[in-house]
């Protein structure tokens, strides 16, 4: 019995051994480490929108939170129709370059008077399709994005706040120059953009001066845009080519008045918005590139005359490099960043 007993015990340990054996040389799946799931489709990057709004001409844009145009869009409308119907048309039209790329909101830069709470343009001369045109909800049904308005002029102080030389700012002045005249402020980091304000074009700084387009006389505007500017050539006999880069590369002492002089007109509206908010810092543009560093000088030189007030900052005067088909475009991304 004892050699049954002692080959029935041998067998055993044999078939343990065994079985140690195979599970030590079966591969272990918690010895190779478990695969990190990888989602199937990166998050989208997020994208700005942004529409520009003028008598007869709407453009669109889609940007990157950089500030980088990736697509743009552009229509016409006749401005003299009465129907919104044809703004309608051309908004639509634009609105396609956010079907691929929809944004997380657009930034509408529009001409005239607007209500940014309504989204409405409320008054435009000589459009008077525009004249309570509710943009606002008229690009939401198209894109389905969060829609803000805001008046051009002003709103481009936001573009170079978060693009431009405004960086890091919390208080400066953006300018338009050129057919459209206006300031945008940045004023310890809000825009200052009160119900019923303009962007400072009709301020008036010449009592007994030439008619407005507003009907009023001695408006910024009558003497210091490109028509002035055109006309004041004209007389002074320098012929027909009468752009300000043109009179700013002549050598001659007639053009040198007329640019010192559109220097001046320009200067005299932004004077007042330093007496008023002192804001240190000027960004030209639009035509003001085509005058040259003098140009900027002279307008620097007159603000700096003009400065008065205990402790506040210097004027400083700077030319944007922002392409003048982007200022507005970047303002309405910066509208849309503003609120993110």
């Amino acid at each position: 019995m004892l050699p049954s007993v002692i080959s029935r015990l041998y067998l055993w340990k044999c078939r343990a051994w065994q079985s140690l054996r195979m599970v030590h040389e079966r591969p272990s799946l918690r010895l190779v480490p478990e695969p990190v799931p990888q989602s199937a489709t990166p998050p989208a990057p997020r994208l700005l929108g942004a529409v520009e709004l003028l008598p007869g001409r709407i453009r669109a844009a889609v940007l990157t939170v950089a500030g980088r145009v990736l697509e743009r869009a552009e229509a016409s409308y006749d401005a003299s129709v009465p129907d919104p119907a044809e703004i309608d048309a051309a908004l639509a039209r634009t609105a396609r370059v956010f079907t691929a790329r929809p944004p997380v909101g657009v930034g509408i830069a529009a001409a005239g008077l607007v209500d940014p709470d309504g989204g409405v343009i409320t008054e435009v001369n000589d459009v008077p399709a525009l004249h309570g045109y509710p943009v606002g909800e008229r690009l939401r049904a198209l894109t389905g994005a969060p829609v803000r308005v805001e008046h051009r002029a002003r709103l481009q102080v936001l573009g170079d706040r978060w693009f431009g030389a405004g960086r890091g700012r919390r208080t400066f002045a953006s300018v338009s120059t050129g057919a459209v005249l206006g300031v945008g402020i940045l004023y310890e980091g809000e825009v200052l953009a009160p119900h019923g304000g303009r962007s400072g074009a009709h301020m008036t700084v010449s009592a007994s001066g030439a008619r407005c387009t507003c009907g009023a006389r001695g408006c910024w505007k009558t003497l210091a845009t490109t028509r002035w500017l055109h006309e004041r050539a004209r007389t002074a006999g320098l012929g027909p080519d009468r752009s300000l880069g043109a009179l700013a590369g002549r050598d001659d002492e007639p053009a040198r008045r007329v640019v010192e002089e559109y220097a001046d007109n320009l200067a005299l509206g932004l004077v007042n918005v330093q007496q008023l908010f002192a804001p240190g810092l000027f960004v030209l543009h639009g035509e003001a590139r085509e005058g040259g560093e003098r140009f900027r000088a002279l307008i620097e030189r007159r603000l700096r005359s003009g400065a008065a007030g205990v402790g506040a900052e210097e004027p400083r005067v700077l030319v944007s490099g922002a392409a003048v088909d982007d200022v507005a475009l970047l303002g309405g991304a910066g509208l849309v960043l503003s609120h993110l």
